[in-house]
C-alpha cells in the first residue's frame, strides 16, 4: 500500500496467492485475503484470473471486498531512494492539496496499468494434442474433424500457453480455414487460431503473415457466426504482430472483387488503426492503406464504402490531419466532412479522452490565426504531448534501420503553422479547381487584363501580340495572389494561337508570362494541364527552350515535381521530336537536382528511360544515361536491377555513369519548398529519406514465385538423400535468381528452409544460409514477416562449430537486418532465448552482433530487457571470449535500457555474481555511448508556447543544446522551412527567423580561430575522464559529427563553422581556403584549435569527393610547415585522433593523394618523434587495403633510413618481423615493400638483420636474400637524421601549452624530467668505475675542440669518408641521462640474448654467451639474470646437443669454431655456478640434463682429438665440480639420481657414463656431513625408493659392475650416520611405505649402526670424511702437507694453498704428495696439477695473463675457462686484485680504436660482437683480449644493451654510464649534474 505495484513485484506473490487460501489457519487464509484487496486495489481485475480455482465460497467473500475498493487510483506514497524527485513532486502535490494540475498526468504514471497476461502460468499444450490429431483433421468424415477441432479448442483456452514450434498446427487450422467446406469448422480453426494467439500473444507473431490472407479471404462468408469468429480471429492475431508486417497481404486482399472481403478489410484495419499511435503508423503506411481506402469510399457498395470511411476516419484520428491530409488531396468535400465525421465518433485504444482535451487546451491560443491549426499542428502533437508517455517516447521509432536523418521532425517542428496553413490554400481548396469553360475564362480575364491586351491576344499582326504580351506582363506582375485567376490567364495564352504562335519573341513571353503565373498565383493541376503541351513542345526549341524550361520549373514548385514531371515526361515520348525528348529529360535532370526525390514515381520514368535509351538519336540516349546519373545519387545501387537486360555496350555506358556518381552526395534541394512548406518540406523531409532508401526497392517489379514453390519442391528439399535435398536446394536458387525480385508470398518454403538449417550436412546449411541471404535481397524489406520464423533460427546456426558456417550465417543475418531493421529481431522472447542456450559460439557470436547493432538504433522494443539476464550469465560464462563479448555489449544495452534497469535486474543474480556484475556494470557506465540524437525533444517543441507547462523544460534545453533546432541542421532545405513557416509560432518562431538574417550578414572580419585560454587542455582532460568519445572509429557517426561541432562551436567563428559541417562539399573546399588565408595571420588560434582543425581534417579523410581531399592535404601541408616552424610539438592527444585516419589515406588509389600523405607524414616528423610515428604506421601496415600497407611499408623504410633503427618499436627486432612477416604477403606491391623495408635496415644495420627477423620461412628468406644480394649496397655508415632527431626526440611532449612552444632553448632539465615521462629506454646515471666516468670539470673548460667540432660532425657526417668525425657523437648523447628503474626492460633483453644462445648459427651464440658472462661478472648486475636461470641452461645444454649432434658432424665446420663455442659455454657456466645464489635456482629437471650433457661432452672422444680437447675436457670437469658444489643439493642429488636410473636402464648408454654419474654421486655424499641440514631427505628418500622400485636388489646385483649398489648403500649409509633414527620420520612422500624395500633397507641399517655404535666407522665414509684423523696419525711433514692441502681444499684460500704446495715441492723436491692426491677425486688430482703447472709458467715469466680477461690467450684465441681464473685471480674473484696499468692501456687501445682515432683500418664493429664472429681474424691475441676486456667493462648505454641495437652508429655511444645499476646514488647527484649541464650548454652557444 506504501511503494505500490510498480516497486515491489506483484507477479511471485500472486502465483502463491492459491496456495494460501488453502492453509489451514484462519490467519494465514484471512491475512492472504487482505493481501488479495489491496494487490486488487492496484492492478484491478487483472487478478481475476490468477485466483479462478480458490474455494468459491473465498472467491465470493473477495468479489465482495473488491466491489468496496475505492475506484480513485492508489498513489504510492512511500518512495526510494532513487526516486527522490517523484517523492518530491508528491509532497509538493500534497501540499497544493491534492490533484493539482499534472494529476491527470500523474495517475496515467503512478497505475501502471498491469496485465494479468504477465501474472499467469504458461502451459504446454502442444505434448497434449490428441495422438491422432493430424490424422484426424484430415479425416474424411466432417465429425471426425470437428473432434480434432474442439480438442484444440479445450487447450487453447489456457491464457497462456507455452512457447513452441506450432508451424505445424497453425498450418493444419489455416488449411481448415481456407479450405473447408463446413462452415461450422470453418469458425472453429478460427476459434482456435483466435485462443493460440491470444494465449501466445508476440510469439505468434511468426505465423500471422501466413494466416492473415487466408482469414481476410474467408472474409467472403455470409454466416455471422463464422464472420464474428474470424473477426475476432483476425484481431487476435494483430495483437500478436504490427501492422507493417502484415500490410503487404492485407493491402494484397484489397483489390479483391468481393464486396464483403473489402467491407471486412476496411473494418479490420479501422480496427486496426485504433491500436496505433502515431509513430507506429508512419507515413510510409499511411500511403499505401489511404490509397487503398480511397478506392473503397468510391466503391459502389454502400457497406464498402462506409467500411472505407470508418477506416480512413480511423487514420485521421490516430495520426492527425497533419499526416493524412496529403493522401486526401482529391477528396471532394463532402466525403472528406464524412471522414472528418467518422475521426469524432472513433475511441481509440491508447490516448482515448485525454487527446481530445488537450486539443481543446490547446488549439485556443492560436485558432485566431489560422483555423486550420486546431486539426493539424494541434492533433498530432499534443497528443503526444499530452495523452501518455507512451508514444512520446515511442516517437523516434519511425523505422529503425532508416538512415540517420529520417524522422527527425526537425523541418516539421518548424512547420507546425506555416506548414498547414500554406497547404491548407493551396492544395485542398484550390489545388484542383473544375475546368472552366471557356466563356467563364474570358470573363474572369477580362476582369483584371486591360481591354486592349485580351483583344489584341489573336491580332494578325505580331508586333500587336507581342505589345499585348508585354502589357498581359505588366498585369500579372502587379496583381495580388488572391485575384489572380490562373486558369483563366492561362486559357487566355493558350487561345488562339496559343502554342503555334510563329515568332518567337512573341512565345518567349508567353512562356515567361506562364512561368509568372505559376510563381505568383495559387496555380493548380488543372490550370498546368493547360499549358504542359504547348510548353513540353517548345522545350526543344532553340530560342524558347530555356523559357519553357523556366516555366516546367515554376510549375513544378506549384504543382509539386512528381506529377509535373509525370504528365512532361509523358508527353514528351507521346511525340515524335527527339531534340524535345533529350531537352525534357535533361530539365528533369536538373529538376531533380532542384526539388530533391521525394515523391517521384520511379517506374514511371524507368519505361521512359528505357525507351530513351532505345532511341536511334544520341542526344536522347546521352540525356537519358545523365538523367539515370542523377537518380543514382538518390536511389543508389538498386536503380541499375532495372536495366540489367540492356544491351552490354549500354550497360557499360550506364555504368560508367554511375561510376562517376559514386561518392557523390545528393544535393539538398533548393526549390519546392517556399510555398507548400508543408507538401514540399514535410514530404521531403521525412519522405525522401524514406521513399528514396525503401521505396525504391518497393518500385521494382516483383515477381509471385510462390507457383514455384510445389508441394514436390518442398519434399525433395526435405528428401531423406542428401544429394537430392541439395537438388531441392539449387532449385530454390535458381528460381530466385531468376526472378530477381519477389514478392513476399513464399508459400511452403519458409518451414522447408528452416529445416535444412540444422542438416547434418554443413555444406547443405551453407547453401541454405546463402539462399536466405538471396531471399533477403529479393524481397527487400517485405522479408520482415519472416523474421520470426526463419530469421531466428538463422542466429540458432550462429552456435554452429565450425567457423565457416558460423561466418556464413552472420553475413545472412547481416543481409536481414540490413532489410528489415532491428525492431523485428528484438521484439518478442526469441532473441533472449537464443541468448539462453549455454552455447560459447552462439553467445559470442550473438553478442558481438547485437554490439555492432545496437549503438545505431535510437530505440529498442521494451523486450530487449529479457536478455539482460542472459547477458549476466554470459559475462560469467567459462569461456573467455563469451565473457570479453558480453563485456564490449553491455554498455550498449545500458545505453538503451539504461543502468537503472540493468542494475535492477542484478536482484536475482546470487550474491557474488551480482558484485561481480555491477562492478562491470559501474564500468560500463563510463562507456556508454549516447543514443543517436532521438528526435523525442523536438517533438515536445512543436507543441511551442502551447505545450502544457510539464513540456516547458525540454523545449528549452532542445534550444540549448545546438544553438536552435534550425542551425543543428546545415541543410538549408531545413533552414528555409523553418523560416517560412515560423511566422505562425509567435513568440518562438520570431526567434528563428532573426538567425538566418543574422547569418547572412554575419561579419566575416574577425579571427576565425577564438583563443579559448586552457580549451584544449580542458578538452584533453574531457576525452581523459570519458567525459565525451574518444575520437577513434572506423566510420565516423553522427555523434562524433555533433560532438566535433559542440566543442568548435566556442573556438570557431560561426559563419566558417556552418561551412566547415555544410551538406555540401563545396562549402568544405570554401572553408579550406579561408583556412588557408588567414594560416599565417592566426598562428596561435591554430595552435589553440589544432586539435579540433585536425579531427575536422579527419572527417574530410571519409568524404568520398577528391577536391576536397586534395584541399585538405594541401592545407595540411602549409599546416605542418608553420607547426615546425613555430617548434610546435603534437600533443598525443592529437596524434592519436589524427594520425591513423591520415594512414589511412596512405592507401587512395589516386597517386597524386598518396605522394601528399607522403609528404606530410614525412614533415610530420618534425612535430611528432619518429619513434611514435612508427607505432602509427606499424598498425596501418595491418590494413585490408594492399596500397596502404605497401606504403605504409615504405614509410617504415624511409624513416629507419633517415632515423637509425632507434625509430623502431617496441624493439627493433619485433619491429622487424612484424615488417618481415609482409615478405609473404599475397600482394606483389606489399612483398616488395616489405623486402625494400628490410633491405634499407639491412643497409643501415648490416647482417643483424637477419637475428632480429628471427625465423622466416624459406621461400621468404631466399626472396630476401636474393633482394640484398641485388641491391648489394655496403652498410652505410651513421643515418644522417639521426643527430637531428635525437634532441627532438628527448623533448617529449608536456600538456601544457606554455611549454608546448619553448623553442630549443628550453632548459636542459626539463628536457630531462620530459625524458622521464617518455619512460625513455634508457637507465641512468650510476657509479662508473673510474676510468669510464664523464669528466665533467674536463668538458666545461673545455671551449675548444667540441665547439669547432660541432657544425663539422653535420656537414660531413653525409659521408662515408669521414667517419672519424663521429668522436663528438658520445658528448651530445651524454647530455641525456635518463632516468628510469632497473629492470624496466632489462627481462625481454636477457630473454632476446638467451634465446641466441641456442642458435644454430655458432657466432650469434657466442656473442650471446659474451654477453650473458659480461653481465654475470658484475656483482651489481648479476641479480639481472635471477628468473633466467632454468631457461638460460636449457638453452645452453641445447647448444650443447647440438654441437654434439650437428656441429662436431660437420665436416665443412672449422673445430677451432666448436672449441671456441664450448670454451664460451663453459666460462659462461662456471661465472654462473660462482654465484651462489643464481645457481641454486637451477630446477630438477634441468639439472639432470645439463649433467647428462657436460657428461656427454667429458665422454666424447672427437673432442679430445681436438688440439685442445684436453683442455676443454679439463674446464668441464671443474664446472662439474661447481655445479656439484653449488647448486640446491636436494636438485642436484636428486637429479643425479634420476640420471643414474635411466642411464642404468638406457641400453644405449655406455658403462663409462653411468660411473661418471656414480662419480659424481659419491662426491655429493663427501659433501653431505656439510649441507644434510639444507636438503630436502623426503624427496632425496622418495628419488632412491623410486630408484629401488625400478631396480630392486636381484636386479642390482646382476648388473655388471658392482658400483651401483655401493653407491646405493653408501649413500643410505652416510644419511642414516648423519640423521640417527630420524632418518624414518622423512618417509612422508612415499605412498605405501610397508612395501617399500627401502623402509626396510633403513632399518637394518639403523639396527646395524645401534650394534656397531663403538666399533669402527665405515668404509665408504673414511675415505670422504676421516681425511683429519689420518693427519694426526701421520709424521710432521704430512702434517704440513695436510695443511696444504686443506687450505687448496677451501673455497677461500685455494689461491694461496696452490703456492704454498708449489714453494713446498721445489724446496722437497722428493716430497711424495701422492697419497694425498688418491684418497681425493680425479677431479681435485688435476685441479691441483694444472694448478701448479700454472704457477710455474707464470713464474717462469713464459706469458702473463691479463687479470680480468677471463680468457687465456692462446694460440687459437678460444676460451677455456681451466685458466678462468688465473692465478693472480682467484676463483670466484672476477675483478682481479693485482691489476697493472698494462691491462688499462690495453682497453685504452681497444677503445680508441673502436672510437676511429687509431689507424688500425678496422671496419665499423657491432658492440658486442668481437672480432670472433669475423671469419678472417686478422690479430688473434689482441682480438681475444679485446673481447673479454670489452666484456668486463662493457657499459653500454641501456639502449643497445635493451634493444641489441647493434648499429654502427651506437657503438659510439657505448660508455657514458647508463646500465643497470641502481638509481639511487644518480638522484643524489641530480642536481650537480644539472648545473654542469646548464653551464656546458651555454659555454656552448
Amino acid at each position: 500500500s506504501e511503494f505500490g505495484s510498480k516497486i515491489i513485484s506483484l507477479k511471485p506473490i500472486i502465483k502463491i496467492l492459491p496456495k494460501l487460501f488453502e492453509s489451514r489457519e484462519k490467519a494465514v487464509r484471512d491475512e492472504a485475503k487482505l493481501l488479495a484487496v489491496e494487490i486488487y486495489r492496484w492492478i484491478r481485475d487483472a487478478l481475476r484470473p490468477p485466483l479462478q480455482n480458490i474455494n468459491s465460497v473465498q472467491l465470493k467473500e473477495l468479489e465482495e471486498e473488491w466491489v468496496k475498493v475505492s475506484s480513485a487510483a492508489p498513489k504510492q506514497t512511500r518512495f526510494l531512494r532513487s526516486q527522490q524527485e517523484l517523492k518530491a513532486k508528491f509532497e509538493q502535490q500534497q501540499a497544493v492539496g491534492g490533484d493539482a494540475d499534472g494529476g491527470g498526468d500523474d495517475e496515467e504514471e503512478a497505475v501502471p496499468q498491469v496485465d494479468a497476461y504477465e501474472l499467469l502460468e504458461a502451459v504446454e499444450i502442444l505434448s497434449k494434442l490428441p495422438k491422432d490429431f493430424y490424422e484426424k483433421i484430415e479425416a474424411k468424415k466432417w465429425q471426425e474433424r470437428k473432434e480434432a477441432l474442439e480438442a484444440v479448442e479445450l487447450l487453447v483456452k489456457n491464457p497462456k500457453l507455452e512457447s513452441g514450434d506450432y508451424a505445424d498446427l497453425v498450418k493444419v487450422l489455416k488449411k481448415v480455414v481456407g479450405k473447408d467446406t463446413n462452415v461450422m469448422l470453418v469458425a472453429l480453426a478460427a476459434k482456435c487460431l483466435t485462443g493460440l494467439a491470444a494465449g501466445l500473444r508476440k510469439k505468434f507473431g511468426q505465423y500471422a503473415g501466413h494466416v492473415v490472407p487466408t482469414i481476410l479471404e474467408k472474409f467472403k462468408e455470409k454466416k455471422p457466426q463464422v464472420v464474428q469468429a474470424l473477426q475476432e480471429a483476425i484481431d487476435a492475431i494483430f495483437l500478436t504482430t504490427t501492422l507493417q508486417n502484415i500490410s503487404e497481404d492485407v493491402l494484397a486482399v484489397m483489390d479483391n472483387k468481393n464486396p464483403t472481403i473489402k467491407q471486412q478489410t476496411s473494418l479490420f484495419i479501422a480496427r486496426s488503426f485504433r491500436h496505433c499511435t502515431p509513430s507506429t503508423l508512419p507515413k510510409s503506411l499511411l500511403k499505401p492503406f489511404c490509397a487503398a481506402l480511397l478506392k473503397h469510399i468510391n466503391d459502389s457498395a454502400p457497406e464498402v464504402r462506409d467500411a472505407g470511411f470508418e477506416a480512413l476516419g480511423t487514420a485521421l484520428k490516430v495520426a492527425g490531419e497533419k499526416a493524412v491530409n496529403p493522401f486526401l488531396a482529391d477528396v471532394d468535400k463532402l466525403k472528406l466532412d464524412r471522414i472528418k465525421e467518422c475521426a469524432e465518433k472513433v475511441e481509440l485504444v491508447y490516448g482515448k479522452k485525454t487527446g481530445g482535451a488537450a486539443e481543446k487546451k490547446e488549439g485556443k491560443p492560436i485558432i485566431g490565426k489560422t483555423p486550420a491549426l486546431s486539426g493539424t499542428g494541434g492533433d498530432k502533437e499534443t497528443k503526444d504531448a499530452a495523452t501518455k508517455p507512451g508514444p512520446l517516447k515511442k516517437a523516434p521509432a519511425v523505422k529503425p534501420g532508416g538512415p540517420p536523418k529520417k524522422g527527425k521532425p526537425a523541418a516539421a517542428a518548424g512547420m507546425g503553422g506555416a506548414g498547414a496553413k500554406g497547404k491548407k490554400g493551396p492544395e485542398t481548396k484550390e489545388i484542383f479547381e473544375s475546368e472552366l469553360s471557356i466563356e467563364v475564362c474570358e470573363e474572369k480575364a477580362a476582369a483584371v487584363l486591360p481591354a486592349s491586351c485580351i483583344q489584341q491576344l489573336d491580332s494578325g499582326n505580331w508586333k500587336e501580340r507581342l505589345a499585348c504580351m508585354e502589357e498581359f506582363q505588366k498585369a500579372v506582375e502587379l496583381m495580388e495572389r488572391s485575384e489572380m485567376p490562373c486558369q483563366a490567364l492561362v486559357r487566355m495564352l493558350a487561345k488562339k494561337p496559343g502554342w503555334k504562335e510563329t515568332n518567337f519573341q512573341v512565345m518567349q513571353m508567353k512562356l515567361h508570362i506562364v512561368a509568372l503565373i505559376a510563381q505568383k498565383g495559387n496555380f493548380s493541376k488543372t490550370s498546368a494541364q493547360v499549358v504542359m503541351d504547348g510548353l513540353v513542345d517548345k522545350v526543344g526549341d532553340v530560342k524558347c527552350g530555356s523559357n519553357a524550361k523556366e516555366a516546367m520549373t515554376a510549375i513544378a514548385e506549384a504543382c509539386q515535381l512528381p506529377w509535373t514531371a509525370e504528365q512532361v515526361v509523358a508527353m514528351a515520348f507521346s511525340q515524335k521530336n527527339p531534340k524535345n525528348q533529350s531537352e525534357t529529360l535533361n530539365w528533369l535532370s536538373n529538376a531533380i537536382k532542384e526539388f530533391g526525390f521525394s515523391g517521384l514515381n520511379v517506374k514511371a520514368f524507368i519505361s521512359n528511360v528505357k525507351t530513351a535509351l532505345a532511341a536511334t538519336n544520341p542526344a536522347v540516349r546521352t540525356s537519358a544515361i545523365t538523367l539515370l546519373g542523377v537518380m543514382y545519387l538518390y536511389v543508389g545501387p538498386p536503380l541499375r536491377m532495372f536495366f540489367e537486360d540492356e544491351k552490354p555496350a549500354l550497360l557499360s555506358q550506364i555504368d560508367a555513369e554511375f561510376e562517376k556518381m559514386q561518392g557523390q552526395t545528393a544535393p539538398a534541394p533548393t526549390r519546392g519548398i517556399s510555398r507548400h512548406s508543408g507538401g514540399g518540406g514535410d514530404d521531403g523531409e521525412e519522405e525522401e529519406q524514406e521513399d528514396v532508401g525503401n521505396d525504391v526497392v518497393d518500385l521494382l517489379p516483383r515477381t509471385d514465385i510462390g507457383d514455384k514453390i510445389t508441394a514436390e519442391l518442398v519434399s525433395k528439399i526435405g528428401d531423406k538423400n542428401w544429394k537430392i535435398r541439395k537438388e531441392g536446394l539449387d532449385e530454390v536458387t535458381s528460381i530466385i535468381n531468376d526472378a530477381k525480385f519477389i514478392q513476399p508470398n513464399i508459400g511452403e518454403l519458409p518451414a522447408a528452409l528452416k529445416s535444412r538449417l540444422n542438416d547434418s550436412n554443413k555444406i547443405l546449411v551453407q547453401q541454405t544460409l546463402s539462399i536466405l541471404q538471396q531471399l533477403a535481397t529479393a524481397m527487400g524489406p517485405n522479408i520482415k514477416q519472416h523474421v520470426k520464423n526463419l530469421g531466428i533460427p538463422v542466429i540458432t546456426v550462429l552456435g554452429d562449430s565450425k567457423n565457416n558456417v558460423r561466418a556464413a550465417a552472420l553475413a545472412t543475418v547481416n543481409a536481414w537486418a540490413e532489410q528489415t531493421g532491428m525492431k523485428e529481431w528484438l521484439e518478442g522472447e526469441d532473441l533472449s532465448e537464443e541468448l539462453k542456450k549455454e552455447n560459447p559460439f552462439l553467445r559470442q557470436e550473438l553478442l558481438g552482433w547485437l554490439a555492432e547493432k545496437l549503438p545505431t538504433l535510437r530505440s529498442v522494443p521494451s523486450d530487449l530487457l529479457l536478455c539482460v539476464p542472459h547477458l549476466y550469465s554470459c559475462l560469467e560464462d567459462r569461456n573467455g571470449d563469451v565473457r570479453k563479448k558480453a563485456q564490449d555489449a553491455l554498455p550498449f544495452f545500458m545505453m538503451h535500457l539504461g543502468f537503472e534497469k540493468m542494475a535492477k535486474a542484478t536482484g536475482k543474480l546470487k550474491p557474488t555474481s551480482k558484485d561481480q556484475v555491477l562492478a562491470m556494470l559501474e564500468k560500463a557506465k563510463a562507456n556508454m555511448p549516447a543514443k543517436p540524437a532521438a528526435p523525442a525533444k523536438a517533438s515536445s517543441r512543436v507543441v511551442g508556447g502551447a505545450a502544457p507547462a510539464k513540456f516547458q523544460p525540454a523545449s528549452a534545453l532542445a534550444e540549448d543544446s545546438g544553438s536552435n533546432t534550425m542551425e543543428s541542421k546545415p541543410d538549408p532545405k531545413k533552414a528555409k522551412a523553418g523560416g517560412a513557416s515560423s511566422k505562425a509560432k509567435g513568440v518562438q518562431g520570431k526567434k528563428v527567423l532573426s538567425k538566418p538574417n543574422l547569418k547572412e550578414d554575419d561579419d566575416k572580419s574577425g579571427p576565425i580561430f577564438i583563443i579559448v585560454p586552457n580549451g584544449k587542455e580542458q578538452r584533453m582532460k574531457d576525452e581523459r575522464g570519458l567525459k565525451v568519445l574518444k575520437w577513434n572509429f572506423t566510420t565516423p557517426r553522427d555523434e562524433y559529427i555533433e560532438q566535433l561541432k559542440t566543442q568548435m562551436s566556442s573556438c570557431v567563428a560561426k559563419w566558417l563553422q556552418d561551412e566547415m559541417f555544410h551538406a555540401d562539399f563545396q562549402h568544405h573546399n570554401k572553408a579550406l581556403a579561408v583556412m588557408i588565408e588567414h594560416l599565417e595571420s592566426e598562428k596561435d588560434g591554430v595552435i589553440s584549435c589544432l586539435d579540433l582543425i585536425l579531427k575536422w581534417l579527419t572527417l574530410r579523410f571519409f568524404d568520398t569527393n577528391t577536391s576536397v581531399l586534395m584541399k585538405a592535404l594541401e592545407y595540411l601541408k602549409l599546416l605542418f610547415n608553420l607547426l615546425s616552424q613555430e617548434e610546435y610539438h603534437l600533443t598525443e592527444n592529437e596524434a592519436s585522433s589524427f594520425i591513423p585516419y591520415l594512414i589511412l589515406k596512405v592507401g587512395e588509389p589516386k597517386d597524386v593523394i598518396r605522394k601528399d600523405v607522403r609528404a606530410i607524414l614525412n614533415r610530420m616528423c618534425l612535430i611528432y618523434p619518429a619513434s611514435k610515428m612508427f607505432t602509427f604506421i606499424m598498425e596501418g601496415t595491418k590494413s585490408k587495403n594492399s596500397k596502404q600497407r605497401a606504403e605504409c611499408l615504405e614509410e617504415l623504410g624511409c624513416l629507419v633510413e633517415s632515423y637509425g633503427m632507434n625509430v623502431c618499436q617496441p624493439t627493433p627486432g619485433k619491429a622487424l618481423k612484424e615488417m618481415a612477416t609482409h615478405i609473404g604477403d599475397r600482394d606483389n606491391t606489399v612483398r616488395n615493400a616489405a623486402l625494400n623495408t628490410i633491405v634499407t635496415v639491412y643497409n643501415v644495420h648490416g647482417d643483424q638483420v637477419f637475428k632480429l627477423i628471427g625465423n622466416l620461412s624459406e621461400k621468404d628468406m631466399s626472396m630476401l636474400e636474393e633482394r640484398i644480394k641485388r641491391s648489394a649496397k655496403r652498410p652505410s655508415a651513421a643515418p644522417v637524421r639521426q643527430a637531428e632527431e635525437k634532441p627532438q626526440r628527448t623533448q617529449n611532449i608536456s600538456t601544457n601549452a606554455s611549454m608546448l612552444r619553448k623553442g630549443p632553448a628550453e632548459d636542459m632539465s626539463s628536457k630531462l624530467n620530459q625524458n622521464r615521462n617518455m619512460g625513455s629506454h634508457s637507465e641512468t646515471t650510476h657509479t662508473v668505475p673510474r676510468e669510464f666516468q664523464l669528466d665533467l670539470d674536463e668538458i666545461e673548460n673545455d671551449n675548444g675542440t667540441v665547439r669547432c667540432e660541432m657544425p663539422a660532425l653535420v656537414q660531413h657526417k653525409l659521408d662515408d669518408i669521414f667517419e672519424p668525425v663521429l668522436i663528438p657523437e658520445p658528448k651530445i648523447r651524454a647530455v641525456s641521462p635518463h632516468f628510469d628503474d632497473m629492470h624496466s626492460n632489462t627481462a625481454s633483453t636477457i630473454n632476446f640474448v638467451i634465446s641466441q644462445v641456442a642458435s644454430g648459427d655458432i657466432n650469434t651464440s657466442i656473442q650471446a654467451l659474451a654477453q650473458i658472462d659480461e653481465v654475470l661478472r658484475q656483482e651489481d648486475k648479476a641479480e639481472a639474470m635471477s628468473g633466467h636461470i632454468d631457461q638460460f641452461l636449457i638453452a645452453t645444454f641445447m647448444q650443447l646437443r647440438l654441437i654434439y649432434n650437428t656441429h662436431m658432424a660437420d665436416e665443412k665446420l672449422d673445430k677451432d669454431e666448436i672449441v671456441k663455442l664450448y670454451s664460451c659455454i663453459i666460462g659462461s657456466m662456471i661465472s654462473l655456478f660462482q654465484i651462489e645464489s643464481l645457481a641454486r635456482e637451477a630446477s630438477t629437471g634441468v639439472l639432470k640434463d645439463l649433467m647428462h650433457g657436460l657428461i656427454t661432452l667429458m665422454l666424447d672422444s672427437r673432442v679430445e682429438d681436438l688440439e685442445e680437447g684436453e683442455q676443454v675436457i679439463r674446464s668441464v670437469n671443474l664446472l662439474v665440480v661447481k655445479v656439484l658444489e653449488k647448486s640446491d643439493q636436494t636438485n642436484i642429488l636428486s637429479a643425479l639420481l634420476v640420471l643414474l636410473q635411466d642411464s642404468l636402464l638406457a641400453t644405449a648408454s655406455s658403462p663409462k657414463f653411468s660411473e661418471l654419474v656414480m662419480k659424481c654421486l659419491w662426491r655429493m655424499v663427501r659433501l653431505l656431513p656439510e649441507t644434510i641440514n639444507s636438503i630436502n631427505l623426503d624427496r632425496i628418500l622418495l628419488d632412491i625408493h623410486i630408484f629401488m622400485k625400478v631396480f630392486p636388489k636381484e636386479k642390482l646385483k646382476q648388473c655388471k659392475s658392482e658400483f651401483p649398489i655401493r653407491t646405493l648403500k653408501t649413500l643410505l649409509h652416510t644419511l642414516c650416520k648423519l640423521k640417527g633414527p630420524k632418518i624414518l620420520d622423512h618417509l612422508t612422500m612415499i605412498d605405501n611405505k610397508n612395501e617399500s624395500e627401502l623402509e626396510a633397507h633403513l632399518c637394518r641399517v639403523m639396527k646395524h649402526s645401534m650394534d656397531q655404535t663403538g666399533s669402527k666407522a665405515d668404509k665408504d665414509t673414511e675415505k670422504g670424511a676421516s681425511r683429519i684423523e689420518e693427519k694426526a696419525s701421520k709424521a710432521k711433514v704430512n702434517d704440513i702437507l695436510a695443511e696444504i692441502f686443506k687450505k687448496i681444499g677451501s673455497k677461500e684460500n685455494t689461491k694461496e694453498g696452490l703456492a704454498e704446495l708449489y714453494e713446498y715441492k721445489k724446496k722437497y723436491s722428493d716430497a711424495d704428495i701422492e697419497p694425498f692426491l688418491k684418497n681425493s677425486s680425479q677431479f681435485f688430482q688435476s685441479y691441483v696439477e694444472r694448478g701448479l703447472r700454472l704457477i710455474e709458467t707464470e713464474r717462469e715469466g713464459k706469458g702473463r695473463i691479463a687479470a680480468s680477461t677471463g680468457i687465456s690467450p692462446q694460440m687459437e684465441g678460444t676460451c677455456v675457462p681451466a685458466s678462468t681464473h688465473t692465478v693472480s685471480s682467484s676463483i670466484g674473484n672476477t675483478n682481479g686484485e693485482e691489476v697493472g696499468p698494462s691491462v688499462y692501456l690495453e682497453r685504452l687501445k681497444i677503445l680508441r680504436q673502436r672510437c676511429g682515432l687509431d689507424n688500425a683500418k678496422q671496419e665499423d664493429r657491432p658492440p658486442l660482437t668481437s672480432l670472433l664472429s669475423k671469419p678472417a681474424v686478422p690479430t688473434v691475441a689482441s682480438s681475444t683480449d679485446m673481447l673479454h676486456s670489452k666484456l668486463s667493462q662493457l657499459r653500454e648505454s641501456r639502449e643497445q644493451y635493451q634493444h641489441l641495437d647493434l648499429d654502427s652508429n651506437q657503438t659510439h655511444s657505448s660508455g657514458i654510464g647508463t646500465t643497470l645499476a641502481s638509481p639511487s646514488s644518480a638522484a643524489a647527484n641530480i642536481d650537480d649534474l644539472k648545473k654542469r649541464l646548464e653551464r656546458i650548454k651555454s659555454s656552448r652557444k
